[in-house]
């Protein structure tokens, strides 16, 4: 019997995985890890940050040549996301795309977030 391929948790637009790539080719650590931390007026903020090696139930995800971790217990909050990377002419940053995101503050630094749906 043939298993399906498992949908990846995050994917990644050209802009963010070409990004990806400038950072990790510059860093000291070998992961890029993406997650989810309480805290902010509306509940939830999105985090990377660099991580020696995958951490207990880490998921890992390959896309576009690249791949990054996602941290267990943000996979349900980040189900469906797509990482973006914008440059405005005031501000490079990622984006986080996120069909799980009900609201954001007014700054745009926090959000709300519920778990994704079964079978969404």
């Amino acid at each position: 019997m043939t298993r399906r391929p498992r949908p990846k948790i995050v994917t990644l637009s050209a802009a963010a995985a070409a990004r990806v790539k400038d950072v990790m080719a510059a860093a000291s650590k070998p992961y890029l890890r993406v997650g989810v931390k309480n805290g902010g007026c509306a509940g939830m903020e999105y985090v990377m940050d660099y991580a020696d090696e995958p951490a207990p139930f880490d998921e890992l995800v390959e896309d576009k040549d690249v791949r990054i971790l996602v941290k267990a217990d943000a996979v349900m909050f980040l189900l469906g996301a797509e990482i973006d990377y914008e440059t405005s002419r005031l501000a490079s940053k990622f984006v986080f795309k996120n069909p799980n995101q009900t609201d954001a503050c007014g700054c745009g630094e926090s959000v709300t977030i519920v778990a994704a749906k079964e079978g969404a």
